[in-house]
């Protein structure tokens, strides 16, 4: 066992209480430690039935084939309607099944001691009748150990059977027996380090009286253009889903030299985007695209194929996000307007599971503001706090994942804009709360060596890497500037000799042959660049800095500025 898991099982044993509360970060094991904890309670007859209690019907067979391997058989097929078996040592049911008929399943509980292990406890508040019917249900059992990786809401649905206390605010706050963090995971090697990879770019759509906009994701902007600028991006006809499923193909390739049989997830929002999605990686990779859906029959059987094969890519709406063990999987694609703290914590932990020393995952994301911020704290310790929800406690915040998280074919946003495409730029990588700047096209020298990073590497060094290639790149930039000032110092001296005004466009724009269309981008790209290294150093949002720059500055939204604007900002950080 892992230290953690030993550190767990003995504080159980020190007084074997009736609850306890295990939260784990995913990847960590929770399983193998609640099924050695029932073989050591089902060894000395504490208890005589194991009872799991899963979210998804995929669930009950990972655990089953589990439990065998500490020897224990668990019935996954046990349905409503059938006795239990007494063949098993117990069975494997879904809150779905206890919430539909909890005075059964508190007979088949009371009848033997038994032990009830409650797999991603905080699933029991997603409904009333599932919270309501695991109280009625196993309220009996000799012993309750509930396991999470996310032990928090994004409402106030009490938990079952996890201990609140008061915390000072008049708030109650759920408190559990062990805890074993993202960042302690990390530490001792038991998860991958996660590099996110934030694409940004200038996204264009029409609004049903025919106007048309431009945004670029990661700026600041209104609720609406966040999230219509988010959807265009994400739509699988435009540029931007194309130019990042190469990007994250192309990072699959390169870790697949280290670790052969690595595989991809895209995660996406709905049915028909997953299909498009795979049919553009069938174009890109060798071996055939696996979609998962979880309204379709035989999806479980699809997941436990891709997981025991070699095969590169796996796509699915929201099935794969919890609970499901594919460790193979080492570079993923958010590709989803979800984005609430337990959906994301729970798709990033698809990811974390680590097989051998020095591995990495990659995870490539929608520079939007709100998943930045997730990124950035994706190691902060939560917990389910009643009267005061895990959400974005910003407004506008609240109205983009209102907006984000609507269905497309909602009869009210039907034919309210037309997507006309995104570009797709390499924004920023974010590792462990850092935010290191990049600001280059997708395709550029720049990029590929970011994709290039090796497929080994501990936590340490990934951060030693990172850091140095930052350090380079503001090295570089430093002289660029440096030059620059020495250009327009030359071009200043020259014209009060000759007392002629200076034709053309001075050192500070670039080349002489650059041309104002080609000179802004380049400013924006520049100013994103700062944008970047500033955020990562004051540990704030993208979006936070960009609005400072504006207010010290003056001036219109980055996407209508002027060279002489742009070039303004981008000095103002500097000196920041």
């Amino acid at each position: 066992m892992r230290a953690w898991q030993q550190a767990a099982l003995d504080q159980f044993n020190a007084t074997r209480p009736k609850d306890f509360l295990a939260v784990a970060t995913p990847g960590a094991g929770k399983t193998t430690f609640a099924l050695t904890l029932a073989r050591e309670l089902v060894d000395d007859r504490s208890v005589q039935r194991v009872i799991v209690v899963v979210p998804t019907e995929h669930l009950k067979h990972q655990w089953s084939e589990a439990a065998v391997r500490v020897g224990l058989s668990l019935d996954p097929d046990f349905t409503n309607a059938s006795a239990v078996n007494p063949a098993y040592h117990g069975i494997v049911v879904t809150y779905a099944q206890v919430g539909m008929h909890p005075f059964k399943h508190h007979a088949v509980t009371s009848a033997r001691r038994s032990l009830v292990i409650l797999d991603e406890i905080h699933h029991a508040g997603d409904a009333k009748s599932w919270g309501d019917g695991v109280r009625e249900a196993y309220e009996d059992a000799e012993h309750r150990l509930a396991l999470t990786g996310t032990p928090f809401r994004s409402d106030d649905s009490q938990i079952p059977f996890v201990r609140y206390e008061e915390d000072g605010e008049g708030h109650l706050v759920s408190r559990a027996d062990y805890t074993y963090g993202y960042s302690h995971a990390l530490t001792d090697g038991v998860v991958r380090p996660v590099v996110f990879l934030a694409y940004s770019g200038e996204a264009r759509w029409r609004d049903s009286a025919g106007e048309e906009y431009a945004a670029r994701l990661g700026e600041p902007l209104n609720a609406e253009h966040t999230a219509r600028a988010w959807r265009t991006a994400l739509d699988p006809k435009g540029e931007w889903m194309p130019a990042v499923l190469q990007a994250a193909h192309t990072r699959l390739m390169q870790l697949r030299r280290h670790i052969p049989d690595a595989g991809g997830l895209v995660i996406a929002s709905d049915t028909k985007t997953a299909r498009a999605y795979a049919k553009i990686l069938q174009k890109l990779s060798s071996t055939p695209v696996a979609v998962v859906l979880s309204d379709e029959p035989g999806s479980s059987e699809r997941i436990s194929e891709f997981s025991e094969s070699t095969d590169q890519w796996m796509v699915a709406v929201r099935m794969v996000s919890e609970g499901v063990d594919v460790p193979r999987l080492a570079v993923g694609v958010y590709a989803t307007s979800a984005a609430t703290p337990l959906f994301f914590a729970q798709a990033i932990g698809r990811f974390v599971r680590s097989r051998r020393k020095g591995e990495t995952a990659s995870v490539f994301l929608p520079s939007v503001p709100v998943l930045l911020n997730l990124a950035e704290h994706m190691e902060k310790q939560r917990d389910h706090v009643l009267g005061k929800p895990d959400r974005p406690k910003q407004g506008w915040e609240d109205d983009l994942l209102a907006e984000a998280n609507r269905e497309q074919n909602e009869p009210d946003d039907v034919g309210s804009y037309e997507s006309l495409g995104a570009d797709a730029e390499l924004d920023s990588l974010i590792y462990d709360g850092s935010t290191y700047g990049t600001g280059t096209f997708s395709g550029s020298e720049e990029e590929a060596d970011y994709l290039g990073l090796p497929g080994l590497l501990d936590a340490d060094q990934v951060k030693a890497l990172l850091r140095k290639r930052q350090e380079e790149q503001l090295d570089a930039r430093d002289e660029q500037e440096r030059l620059r000032r020495e250009r327009e110092a030359e071009d200043a001296k020259r014209k009060e000799i000759e007392g002629t005004s200076f034709r053309g466009k001075t050192a500070a724009a670039v080349d002489e042959d650059e041309t104002a269309s080609e000179e802004i981008p380049r400013l924006r790209k520049e100013l994103n660049t700062v944008v970047s290294i500033v955020a990562g150093k004051r540990k704030r949002p993208h979006g936070a800095i960009h609005t400072e720059a504006r207010k010290a500055c003056g001036g219109p939204p980055t996407a209508l500025c002027s060279a002489e604007q742009l070039r303004d900002r981008i000095a103002y950080l500097r000196d920041w």
